[in-house]
């Protein structure tokens, strides 16, 4: 595919003075820039000074969170399982600094497509990274997720050294990118100066703009605005819910330690407190009373597919060595979450920029290293 035929948005930047100004004048690219952590993550770049390029499919969604931001940067959509396509676009764009955020998303959606979910997860973070090599890029933090860990249902959190594994193909899709991700650090990242690897995992992402299917808050939405009441498959279950802002200034701090050549090309946790860990049904009630319009049944399926029941991150690595900690407990995380979502269904304003005005005054007034 010629650059020619790859459909592109443009616009300026603005500027918000965190992370050292780091990302300021530096040239970011994200893949996955058009899904839900993905444009949040853009429009914080914005914000911050950095020249941002997306890289993602185009969006099949009627509503999209990308959508309704009218992002101020360019995107090529484009396949990262197209190895070529993803060299040559690197190869023109040659970022500073890679987000790699591109991925098939979803458990329930890994059960019917297994080979795309290998495709995408595996193969597709395999091409950024000899994209990225090849382009002569410094910085590429690796997103993958809380269940790359083999889960054996532990009561306390995972550490960064825990095994890799996973009953489902997503799950193990993204444990495989994480060896995957290590093998390549150490087979050709080992130059002082040449170019640095780190994954991230974080928990259970929720917030503002989420539209997918299968995730329980976007669902809860949609009960609101088609007057019937969701079903809730697997009200026991415990998550690491956070809110989107989380991870990402965790994305953001670990990208800015990279740049600086600090040696942190490793793998990172970032999730929420253990009071921040709770069930389903919780986090339906904790909704329910930020919006009385939420309407919600049970119905437990005693064939559905297999998900995990307990899953929790230990984040003690990030907080010591990073200095980096989470700002909003849950209920603070369920309110600003459905506040985004209700302030949109009645008067169509998207709360994204506000909200990432609000978490960086917070984090200034929690004197965070990455906020001072």
């Amino acid at each position: 595919m010629t650059y020619g035929m790859l459909e592109m948005h443009h616009g300026k930047s603005g500027s918000m003075n965190y992370f050292e100004g780091i990302y300021k004048g530096k040239r970011a690219l994200i893949t996955g820039n058009t899904g839900f952590k993905g444009s949040w993550l853009g429009e914080w770049l914005t914000m911050l000074g950095a020249e941002v390029v997306g890289f993602s499919l185009e969006n099949a969604a009627n509503q999209a969170h990308f959508d309704m931001l009218s992002p101020g940067y360019k995107t090529f959509f484009a396949d990262i399982r197209n190895l070529e396509q993803t060299v040559q676009i690197m190869a023109q764009v040659k970022p500073d600094i890679v987000f790699h955020l591109a991925a098939q998303a979803l458990v329930i959606d890994s059960y019917h497509s297994p080979i795309e979910t290998y495709q995408t997860n595996v193969m597709g973070t395999l091409h950024v990274l000899e994209a990225s090599r090849l382009a002569g890029v410094s910085a590429v933090v690796v997103v993958t997720s809380d269940k790359c860990y083999e889960n054996k249902e532990w009561i306390w959190g995972y550490r960064e050294n825990d095994p890799f594994g996973g009953h489902d193909m997503y799950s193990s899709s993204k444990g495989c990118a994480e060896v995957l991700t290590q093998s390549y650090r150490s087979s050709f990242c080992n130059s002082k100066d040449g170019m640095k690897v780190a994954s991230a995992r974080a928990g259970n992402v929720i917030g503002g703009g989420d539209f997918s299917a299968n995730r329980i808050v976007p669902d809860l939405i949609k009960s609101v605005e088609q007057q019937t009441p969701v079903e809730i498959r697997n009200p026991l279950a415990t998550r690491p819910w956070q809110h989107v802002l989380e991870p990402l200034s965790g994305y953001l701090l670990l990208g800015m330690n990279l740049l600086k050549k600090n040696k942190v090309d490793e793998g990172w946790n970032f999730g929420p407190s253990i009071h921040s860990n709770c069930s389903v049904e919780q986090l339906v009630s904790l909704s329910t009373a930020c919006w009385s319009e939420i309407s919600t049944k049970n119905n437990t399926d005693p064939n559905q597919v297999h998900e995990a029941h307990l899953l929790m991150l230990d984040c003690s690595k990030a907080n010591k060595m990073l200095h980096w900690q989470p700002i909003w407990e849950l209920k603070e995380t369920v309110e600003h979450t459905i506040a985004w979502y209700k302030t949109w269904h009645e008067t169509k304003r998207v709360l994204t920029k506000d909200q990432i005005i609000q978490y960086g005054q917070e984090a200034e007034l929690k004197q965070l290293s990455w906020a001072g």
